[in-house]
C-alpha cells in the first residue's frame, strides 16, 4: 500500500538555542506532521523541552535564550521580524508536566483564554465551555460544579481541565510536556486515550520520558541526546529497526 503524503504543520530548521553561553540545542531539523502525535523522548537535560518550547515562542520568556534557524508554523516563519506571538500562542497551546489550573472556578478557567482574545458572549462563552470540556473528556465529570475552584479537582482532572483550557482558544497544535509525569496509572491511561482522541482535529507534539507511553500514542518519534536530534522517524520504525545504536541503546533500555 502506497504512504499518503502526510503535511508538515511545522517545521524546525537548523535550529540553535542558547541559554546565555550554554548551547541547548544544535542544529535540530524536525518535520512537525499535521493530525499526528509526535513523541520526543530522550533522557533528562537533552533539549527535548527546549525544543518544543521554541515551537510556540515560550523561550522568549527566559532571560538569555537566544535562537538561530528557523521554525515554520503553516509556511511562516514564527521568529520572522513582526511575527505575532499572541497568535501563535493560541494557534501553539501548551500543557505543562504539572497541572497548574488558575485558582478560580471550573468555567472562569475555560473563560480566560477567549475572553483574553475578545470574546464577551455570555451565551457563546457557554457553547465553548462546554465543547473544550467535551474535547477534554471531563464535561461528564464536572458539569454540575462549572462554578466550583478547579483546585478541588483530582491531578488527573486537572490535567485534563488544562488541555479543556488550551483547546478554548481553537488551537491546531497542543504542546504536551510531560503531561502525565505526576499522574497516576488511571489518569495516565485517561491523558493517553484523550491525546489519541484529539489527533482527529489537531496535531500533538508530546515530550516523554516513558517510552512505553510513546510507543503506544505516537505516530512519529524524535530521540533527542545532548541536543541533537538523533532520529527521527515513524514511531514503529525507531523501536523496532532504529538507524542509529545510540537509539537502539535508548529504546532498548540498555542506555547510561
Amino acid at each position: 500500500m502506497e504512504m499518503e503524503f502526510e503535511e508538515n504543520i511545522m517545521e524546525a530548521d537548523g535550529l540553535d538555542v542558547w541559554y546565555g553561553k550554554k548551547q541547548a540545542l544544535f542544529g535540530v531539523d524536525i518535520p512537525i506532521k499535521k493530525n499526528r502525535i509526535t513523541a520526543l523522548i530522550g533522557p533528562s537535560g537533552c533539549g527535548k523541552s527546549t525544543l518544543i518550547r521554541t515551537f510556540n515562542r515560550m523561550n522568549d520568556l527566559v532571560d538569555g535564550c537566544r535562537t538561530e534557524g528557523t521554525v515554520m508554523f503553516n509556511g511562516k516563519d514564527v521568529f520572522a521580524k513582526g511575527a505575532d506571538v499572541l497568535e501563535l500562542r493560541k494557534k501553539v497551546g501548551m500543557v505543562f508536566q504539572r497541572p497548574n489550573p488558575f485558582p478560580m472556578t471550573i468555567r472562569h478557567n475555560i473563560e480566560y483564554g477567549p475572553k483574553v482574545h475578545g470574546v464577551t458572549d455570555k451565551a457563546k462563552l457557554g457553547e465553548i465551555v462546554e465543547e473544550s470540556l467535551r474535547k477534554a473528556a471531563l464535561w461528564d465529570e464536572v458539569k454540575d460544579r462549572l462554578d466550583t475552584s478547579a483546585l478541588g479537582l483530582s491531578g488527573g482532572q486537572q490535567q485534563r481541565l488544562c488541555i479543556a483550557r488550551a483547546l478554548s482558544v481553537d488551537p491546531e497544535v497542543i504542546l504536551m510536556d510531560e503531561p502525565t509525569a505526576s499522574l497516576d496509572p488511571l489518569a495516565t491511561a485517561k491523558i493517553e486515550e484523550l491525546a489519541t482522541e484529539l489527533k482527529k482535529s489537531y496535531t500533538v507534539v508530546a515530550v516523554t520520558h516513558n517510552m512505553q507511553q510513546a510507543a503506544r500514542i505516537s505516530d512519529y518519534t524524535g530521540f533527542m541526546y545532548l541536543g541533537r536530534l538523533e532520529e527521527f522517524g515513524k514511531t514503529e520504525d525507531v523501536f523496532k529497526s532504529p538507524k542509529s545504536e545510540l537509539t537502539e541503546r535508548y529504546v532498548s533500555g540498555r542506555f547510561g
